[in-house]
């Protein structure tokens, strides 16, 4: 497959004219069985390119510890590409943004209070340049100088939004070409002055990022780049959710206008997204603008393809655009892929949190709170437990710095929430007479590190300290879970729901293995885990999502387990696996 190149206003491929039409999957979004089944849906419907981040907080989740093995295994989701004749393009970031946990930085560069992310900062650098040794390992053999399919890499990603470090952008470009990226090379950014003036590069294309409105946007940067081809790089042909949002919908027929415009302009064309897939686990990431805004578990996108992988009416109109400009598709035979509703699994067994806590971490003590960085954890929950003696007259109990949502219990009695968001700030007052003394426990939710903007630094936990009135307690026990391994809860029997934080588990037999999708009515807030995978987050007093995705291939033919943790409270103990998606 041959590479790609720039001569004057146009794409060269093979020394033949070339318009890019791509669609973003992010193989870390979709389970490596479906791989190729969403890539020949992209190709089937005319695109003759896939584009993906990659996902540096996955890859090397504890430092110095990689890993591209099973979903992460991108040399085996760059050929899949390439058996179906799709060029690859590729944004390694290191920042991707994309709604993800600190935009796909490690959470473990925050424990080095000294670094500075995204700059010049050598020892930022020196960080950096260790992951992409090892990524481009998988991805500089696939490069279409190397007679592979990946035909042009991302320096930084909308790096114009945040800084304006030319030198660091050097560096970045350098790092690749001493890893033997021999190829196009771009960088994406707004189409703002500010935007474009920050985060482009001397002798590197420059793409832009927008959802309507090509004939200004493209304006925009042909002033600032004139005599270069014009890409949007990320066409927004629909959008994310937040919790207490409602979901987000763009019609077919203005995705596939805009399309049509920006190529009879003769431009090129990234959808983002083609397929948005799912945020599994706690993967998701969060906006600040005024308060903190963490994004639900789907990441359905609203996209030509849905959640499930489904064809929508978007994608029949989008493949229309692109046969009026390019012909007829590739005759590739795609279809949706069955869908089974198992019906209701009864929860029948329980483990509570505070009869579980040595199963599920190691109790870490200082004086002070420590954040979740400072223990050793990226994703999940910490539980912070003191005793407090009197004597004190009635104070008001105060949390400095609660990232991202506490729970409160005092003597294993829930008394309140405080979130971050400023959604819920229950008062919470306590007293003790001499000789007196309570236990205190607070359960703080780490739901997704900030993602874009100037709140990138943002660690969780308890990131100051705990207060009564203006008196700071010291003296803490902190566990940590991360929730990876549930294995060595103990369970009893149980018939009802539950009032506390509670692992609810239940089997149930499934004979052919089937998408379906799990609808907790009754239940609060909490996480989905089958057959010991984290299927991600429920809120269903938030929404707008009410389903989570559950694809067929995390099932068994045979016996299934499904575990609901529960933080607050369930109606019953019983659940709907059900063929029908609710996204709100």
């Amino acid at each position: 497959m041959g590479g790609l190149t720039v001569k004057g206003g146009d794409f060269y491929r093979d020394g033949e004219k070339t318009t890019l039409v791509s669609g973003t999957i992010h193989y870390f979004r979709v389970v490596p069985d479906y791989w190729e089944d969403r890539l020949k849906k992209l190709r089937a419907c005319g695109f003759n390119a896939v584009e993906t981040y990659t996902c540096w907080n996955l890859h090397e989740r504890r430092e110095g510890v990689f890993d591209f093995s099973g979903g992460l295994d991108i040399g085996r989701f760059i050929d899949t590409a390439a058996s179906l004749g799709l060029m690859v393009i590729l944004r390694p970031g290191p920042y991707i943004c994309a709604e993800w946990d600190m935009g796909g930085l490690p959470s473990w560069l925050l424990t080095y209070g000294h670094m500075r992310l995204r700059c010049n900062d050598p020892l930022f650098l020196e960080k950096v340049g260790r992951y992409y040794k090892e990524l481009f390992r998988h991805v500089t053999p696939r490069l279409a100088a190397n007679g592979g399919n990946v035909v042009a890499v991302q320096v930084e990603n909308e790096y114009g939004s945040y800084g304006d470090d030319k030198d660091y952008l050097r560096a970045i470009a350098d790092i690749y070409r001493d890893n033997g990226v021999d190829c196009l090379l771009f960088t994406s950014d707004g189409t703002a002055p500010f935007m474009l003036g920050g985060g482009t590069l001397d002798g590197v294309l420059a793409t832009v990022n927008f959802g309507s409105n090509p004939a200004g946007n493209f304006g925009a940067l042909r002033e600032f780049r004139p005599g270069e081809p014009v890409m949007c790089m990320e066409y927004w042909n629909g959008w994310f959710d937040h919790w207490y949002e409602e979901h987000h919908t763009r019609t077919s027929t203005d995705t596939a206008q805009v399309l049509d415009e920006m190529l009879s302009a003769g431009a090129s064309v990234n959808f983002y997204m083609f397929h948005g897939g799912t945020s599994f686990g706690f993967t998701n990431g969060a906006n600040y603008d005024d308060r903190h805004a963490p994004t639900v578990t789907s990441y359905d996108y609203d996209a030509p393809l849905n959640e499930a992988g489904d064809l929508t009416p978007k994608y029949f109109e989008v493949k229309e655009v692109l046969e009026k400009h390019f012909g007829k598709a590739p005759a590739i035979p795609v279809g949706n892929l069955p869908k089974a509703a198992y019906g209701e699994v009864a929860l029948t067994e329980a483990a509570t949190l505070f009869d579980s806590q040595e199963a599920l971490g190691a109790p870490i003590r200082a004086a002070a709170p420590l954040t979740m960085e400072e223990l050793g954890q990226d994703f999940g929950f910490v539980l912070y437990t003191t005793e407090l003696r009197g004597p004190f007259e009635e104070l008001p109990l105060v949390l400095d710095g609660v990232h991202d949502r506490a729970l409160i219990y005092i003597d294993g009695q829930f008394r309140g929430v405080k979130q971050r968001d400023g959604r819920r700030d229950d008062d919470i007052r306590l007293g003790l007479a001499l000789g007196e003394s309570v236990r205190l426990d607070i359960l703080v939710e780490n739901m997704g590190r900030v993602n874009y903007g100037r709140k990138l630094r943002d660690e969780k936990g308890l990131t100051g300290g705990v207060r009564l009135g203006q008196r700071y307690h010291f003296g803490w026990s902190m566990t940590p879970m991360p929730l990876d391994d549930l294995a060595g809860l103990r369970y009893a029997p149980w018939e009802t729901g539950v009032d506390a934080p509670t692992f609810l588990r239940g089997r149930f037999p499934v004979t052919d293995p089937a998408d379906t999708f799990l609808r907790l009515d009754g239940f609060t807030k909490g996480v989905a885990f089958i057959n010991g995978f984290n299927l991600g987050r429920y809120w269903n007093p938030a929404g707008p999502q009410k389903t989570l995705y559950l694809p067929a291939p995390l099932l068994r033919a045979g016996e299934n387990e499904l575990v609901i943790f529960e933080l607050e409270h369930s109606e019953g103990n019983r659940v709907l696996l059900t063929d029908t998606p609710d996204l709100g």
